[in-house]
């Protein structure tokens, strides 16, 4: 495998507001595979789904581990109309995977093995800034584009004062 190539310093090319979603789970129980081990493949299904399909907005994503007990996903949306949508279309994984949860809990079959969470950020254009220095794309960047970090400025403040035309 060849390594990406860097480019001295850069910045995302993001434009107007930032959708960020963090999700995740969390192994309450190891010895629960058969309980945790389809939430942890239900993930990289979803991720497939939506890179098949760029209309539904997913712009990028970055797989991470907190622990050995929690990982997440922190994807970069194109905005939240496009985001709600995914998550409530009955024609997607995710509808049908959290209708499976639903019912278990409903039925008091959920007993607390797997923890899941998720958080919802709009950052609007003017609330955030990155810079990557000897990096390839990463994070917002791979999302969004990378840009040599002076089109918007080599101080964050200088970053954060960027307005899209």
């Amino acid at each position: 495998m060849f390594a990406k190539p860097v480019v001295g310093r850069t910045t995302a090319a993001a434009e107007g507001d930032v959708v960020v979603l963090l999700i995740g789970m969390r192994i309450n129980h190891f010895w629960a595979v058969h309980q945790w081990l389809p939430v942890l493949l239900a993930m990289p299904r979803m991720l497939r789904e939506l890179t098949r399909d760029r209309s539904r907005g997913l712009l990028g994503h970055v797989l991470l581990t907190a622990s050995p007990r929690t990982y997440y996903v922190v994807q970069y949306w194109e905005s939240r109309e496009k985001l709600y949508a995914y998550a409530a279309s009955p024609d997607m994984f995710h509808h049908r995977a959290w209708a499976i949860i639903n019912r278990k809990e409903r039925a008091g079959k959920v007993r607390g093995h797997v923890g899941l969470w998720h958080e919802t950020y709009v950052a609007p254009e003017g609330s955030y800034e990155s810079i990557y220095a000897d990096m390839p794309p990463f994070g917002l960047a791979a999302a969004h584009g990378a840009l040599p970090v002076e089109k918007r400025g080599r101080r964050a403040k200088d970053r954060f004062a960027h307005r899209s035309a």
